[in-house]
């Protein structure tokens, strides 16, 4: 296959070019090839999007999501590998569960995903998963995500033990003594509505417990969905000592502020919670100057009836797999806060560098993983038309630019638009 007269995006710059595609490979990138292709005039081709941080909630809650939906709304958003986390049902914190949930993702046949594996047996931060054997089953992270690892001495075993299986933890930043059954930033807006406020420290505290684990162990650790200024400060410092941490963000921490809880929204209840201007500038700085190298969704789909009553009572969680490269290129990109070779770097590059997978960027000889995109055309959100079964969004009725056309995984599409 030829993709001809697109704006490809490389790792440093934006060019019109075209890709010959044969079998799974990118075999030949110039100005111009010869033959018949698919015309992309007008389009931009971005190295797929790998989104490293994904509940797909099966096994044992597939009323929320499965495999398949999620793996359809992966493609539709750009997606072409998903990383899933290990709070499912059974938890996937041996190898049976981990070889369960890869086969299922080749099964369908969409996206790739890859299992992430528990740290510690059923999330309970006792005793550790059976890490080496999930690794011959392809998990590519590990991660007790949904909680903390409580115990320090355990996070330490962990640090240690996953570096010998050549992983790296992932890991939830949450003091839940002091969150103590908060559901929203502690601030102005959690004052105004009466609902229970968590405050930065409950974050910010394990963050900083993390960073002195892995300057202590000299080992890598890699902190989840940052959501407050004074954790992007933290994790600037350490980065500054040569700590090797890195860090994540997810969309609505740069596009939204804790305003919008003033609506009673369930759909904005969120853990972190979405917080106060001050945080999310400090965010966008930490993706300008590399504190935080990686974007994400923590796509957390919740069936209906999970959110659709009293705030306090409804589940944490946004569905956002399909909407998060358009708030890219809505948030940061249009508003010049970034270049499209820096989003590329962050929601490709870097998490395939990080979690050691193929693909994240453009180039002869790589995997032909790809997210053509229109990003002059406008569309609408409508959460009744997502393909995850998850609906829960707080940004139904925003106007976001940049819509996916086409997403390619080993060199076959996996997605087209329905008007193509």
């Amino acid at each position: 296959m030829i993709l001809k007269n697109a704006n490809v995006v490389f790792r440093d710059g934006v060019r019109r070019a075209d890709l010959r595609i044969e079998g799974k490979k990118i075999v030949e990138i110039a100005e111009q090839i010869e033959g018949e292709g698919l015309d992309l005039t007008g389009l931009t081709v971005f190295p797929g999007i790998i989104d490293m941080h994904v509940h797909l909630r099966e096994p044992g809650f597939e009323y929320k999501e499965d495999i398949e939906s999620g793996s359809r709304a992966a493609v539709k958003g750009g997606v072409t590998q998903v990383c899933c986390m290990p709070n499912t049902s059974p938890v996937c914190d041996n190898a049976a569960v981990a070889y369960f949930i890869k086969h299922r993702g080749q099964d369908v046949g969409l996206a790739k995903i890859h299992p992430i594996g528990a740290i510690t047996k059923g999330e309970m931060g006792e005793q550790l998963s059976e890490i080496g054997k999930m690794k011959e089953q392809g998990v590519v992270a590990l991660s007790d995500d949904g909680k903390s690892v409580v115990s320090s001495k355990i996070m330490r075993f962990a640090m240690e033990y996953a570096s010998n299986f050549d992983l790296i933890c992932l890991c939830h930043c949450e003091d839940k003594d002091l969150v103590d059954g908060g559901v929203v930033h502690e601030g102005y807006y959690s004052t105004l509505t009466g609902l229970k406020g968590i405050p930065r420290a409950a974050e910010d505290i394990m963050i900083a417990r993390e960073i002195c684990l892995a300057q202590s162990l000299d080992l890598p650790v890699h902190i989840c969905h940052v959501s407050t200024y004074s954790g992007v400060q933290l994790i600037r410092a350490a980065k500054q000592n040569g700590v090797k941490v890195t860090a994540e963000t997810c969309p609505h921490y740069f596009a939204a502020t804790d305003e919008i809880i003033s609506s009673f929204d369930s759909n904005t209840k969120v853990n972190p919670p979405i917080r106060e201007e001050r945080d999310r500038q400090e965010i966008i700085r930490g993706l300008q100057d590399g504190t935080i190298d990686c974007i994400v969704t923590d796509h957390a789909p919740h069936h209906q009836n999970d959110k659709n009553v009293e705030y306090n009572m409804a589940a944490f969680g946004i569905s956002g797999i399909e909407t998060s490269f358009s708030f890219a290129i809505t948030y940061l990109y249009e508003t010049g806060l970034m270049t499209l070779p820096e989003i590329a770097d962050k929601m490709s590059y870097r998490p395939a560098k990080l979690l050691k997978l193929e693909g994240g960027q453009i180039a002869v000889g790589e995997v032909a993983d790809l997210c053509i995109a229109d990003l002059s055309e406008s569309y609408v959100v409508d959460s009744s038309k997502f393909v995850s079964k998850g609906k829960n969004t707080p940004f139904n009725g925003y106007t976001l630019k940049g819509v996916v056309k086409y997403t390619f995984v080993d060199g076959e599409i996996k997605y087209c638009e329905e008007s193509l």
